[in-house]
């Protein structure tokens, strides 16, 4: 059967007055601890550019190669930031230890992503600029990786670069599946296709990783500094900090991954691409797993407003309410 053909299932609805004025259609699987599919909506094994979900499989290959960076530097390598002025003082620390500076960036350069932030940089004469970029402590990150393995750093976005076969080779690797296909990211660098089962499972790996291990490292960077891997007002910082254990990654058009340090893992991507959705898919997986916190409650569903107040909500489907609500859903 062709899977172009094939209508994925409403996933998230948003509602003004009652009315339900959106539908947000799209995949999504959640796996046990022994990689078993419990919840599967859509074509969770059908291929998608799980785009920046990757970045922690990335950073791990990165520590791999010679990557030095830990804790702030290791979660920056893994994050999608907001250009934020910890994001940028960070992406400038990586580049320095490796004796370079933000001309050595290849990611295009773009505004700070909050609105805060690029207020700010506004307000002190800034321009658009790759350091601002959300990808920008990657990049940073690709760049040391680069010099401590003595690789050249001029052309490390392009597929056949060394980092980035090693990238390839370690995204297969955690997924246990080959790469379906390989394409140039929004930044520059390579991005990689890959099955959101493959997806969820490479979280598993992550979190399931021995101590010491490059996995392993990554996912305590990525706990430990949520504010790194997102920004101040992100559902994904937000709910990294208030749920004990939870390894997760946002993505551009609306994928995310996530899993708990037992092996429970989900991964999701709305057909759409709407960033909107990816509080409440992750509040979904969360709810599902019975993980409480004042995070979870508040990105189960987003405001729909009218005039500046609150009119409607961007909430969970019917279906998955059923899915994550369930009698037998408690784990």
């Amino acid at each position: 059967m062709d899977l172009d053909s094939v209508a994925n299932p409403v996933l998230l609805t948003a509602t003004r007055a009652g009315i339900v004025e959106s539908w947000h259609r799209g995949s999504l699987v959640l796996l046990d601890a022994d990689g078993a599919v419990e919840v599967s909506f859509g074509s969770p094994d059908r291929p998608v550019f799980a785009r920046s979900a990757l970045k922690p499989l990335q950073a791990a290959a990165m520590v791999d190669a010679g990557y030095p960076g830990r804790r702030e530097h290791l979660a920056l390598a893994a994050a999608s930031h907001d250009g934020e002025p910890v994001h940028r003082q960070t992406a400038r620390a990586i580049l320095t230890s490796a004796g370079l500076d933000e001309g050595a960036l290849l990611c295009p350069p773009a505004w700070p992503g909050s609105e805060e932030a690029r207020v700010q940089w506004v307000r002190q004469g800034g321009e658009p600029a790759r350091i601002c970029h959300n990808c920008s402590g990657k990049h940073a990150a690709m760049l040391a990786t680069c010099r401590a393995a003595g690789w050249e750093t001029s052309t490390y976005r392009l597929p056949t670069h060394p980092l980035q076969v090693l990238i390839r080779d370690a995204v297969g690797r955690y997924a246990g599946q080959p790469v379906a296909a390989t394409a140039i990211d929004g930044c520059g660098a390579p991005a990689h296709a890959i099955s959101l089962t493959g997806l969820a499972r490479s979280f598993a790996a992550l979190s399931r990783a021995a101590d010491g291990s490059s996995a392993a490292l990554v996912s305590s960077a990525v706990r430990d500094h949520p504010v790194h891997v997102g920004g101040t007002d992100r559902p994904i910082t937000h709910l990294l900090a208030d749920v004990p254990g939870l390894l997760a990654k946002d993505g551009a058009e609306a994928v995310i991954a996530a899993s708990l340090p037992d092996g429970r893992s989900f991964a999701a991507k709305l057909d759409d691409g709407a960033a909107r959705g990816l509080g409440p898919l992750l509040a979904a997986a969360l709810s599902y797993w019975r993980c409480r916190g004042q995070s979870v409650e508040r990105w189960r569903t987003v405001p729909v407003t009218g005039g500046g107040e609150r009119v409607g909500a961007l909430g969970w489907s019917a279906d998955l309410r059923a899915a994550v609500e369930g009698p037998d859903s408690h784990r």
